[in-house]
């Protein structure tokens, strides 16, 4: 597994009963999550003391407890990246803090490259692996089908003083995206993808993962150019396991592309307990440079 080290602004302080105690920034948040199935005493007095718990609702969703001022908008750093939360419905913050692995793996990535790499970014939510390719030096395209977010993202890319870098900001179906730029020819020279497990379109559409994920990959794939750097598909969905997704990318969006290629969990420390928690799977291609 892959943990976060050196996010000063994010602790995740302890996990117990369905419930996990999280810093973020000086604001302690508790949020709920369904794989902490144990129970042990709770020590930490913060779990007295926090500014705001989410509560699920037996029919979905849920609403925000609050017990102490939480701002509407507030912000924290990550190396030299910062990011804007604000408690959203269904428990979240606008942010992963697990992905920050793959934000400084895909900075050293690029830097090392003595030429500009183009990435493209999908279902890129409020922006993290965006500004951070873009403070690499990277010109990103940026697409998510969420308005909101892609507003966020821009956001986020102003907070981290990149407000001028090479960056289009599109809210589109990935999928569609995709297919389109296939048509016109675009190649990119890596690509990031973080698609949700389970979703629905503004038609209605179903989006099932295991589903999909096989064409997605296969045309995401084909916009890899002859010289490209890097792949990174995320997950989230429980049922798909290391070799799955493993396989997957190799077979539909690497095919004959020499590399590395490995999938591992990427995950937390949680302070009081002394081991990390798995916060989903990354599957990562890399180029040979041999």
């Amino acid at each position: 597994m892959r943990t976060v080290e050196g996010f000063n602004d994010y602790e995740l302080i302890d996990a117990d009963s369905g419930e996990r105690l999280e810093r973020w920034g000086d604001i302690i948040l508790i949020r709920p999550d369904p794989q902490i199935i144990w129970s042990t005493q709770r020590k930490n007095p913060l779990w007295y003391n926090a500014h705001a718990r989410y509560h699920r609702s037996n029919s979905g969703g849920g609403h925000w407890e609050t017990y102490k001022k939480v701002p509407d908008v507030w912000a924290i750093k990550y190396d030299d990246l910062k990011f804007r939360l604000k408690p959203m419905g269904f428990k979240h913050t606008g942010l992963f803090p697990e992905q920050a692995v793959n934000w400084t793996l895909a900075k050293k990535l690029i830097e090392k490259e003595n030429r500009e790499i183009s990435v493209l970014n999908l279902f890129a939510y409020t922006g993290g692996a965006t500004v951070a390719c873009l403070s690499a030096g990277a010109s990103v395209t940026h697409v998510d089908a969420s308005k909101g977010m892609v507003q966020w993202a821009k956001e986020n890319a102003v907070a981290s003083g990149l407000e001028n870098a090479n960056v289009r900001w599109l809210v589109d179906d990935c999928l569609k995206f995709v297919k389109r730029e296939i048509r016109r020819g675009k190649k990119y020279d890596a690509i990031i993808m973080d698609p949700p497990s389970y979703g629905r379109g503004p038609n209605g559409e179903v989006w099932k993962l295991e589903q999909q994920l096989a064409e997605l990959l296969t045309e995401t794939g084909k916009l890899l150019s002859d010289n490209a750097l890097f792949f990174f598909l995320n997950s989230y969905t429980g049922g798909l396991s290391h070799t799955i997704l493993n396989y997957m990318v190799k077979e539909y969006a690497i095919k004959d592309k020499k590399g590395a290629i490995y999938t591992d969990e990427i995950g937390l420390n949680i302070t009081e307990k002394g081991f990390s928690m798995p916060c989903g799977n990354t599957t990562v291609w890399i180029r040979d440079n041999g």
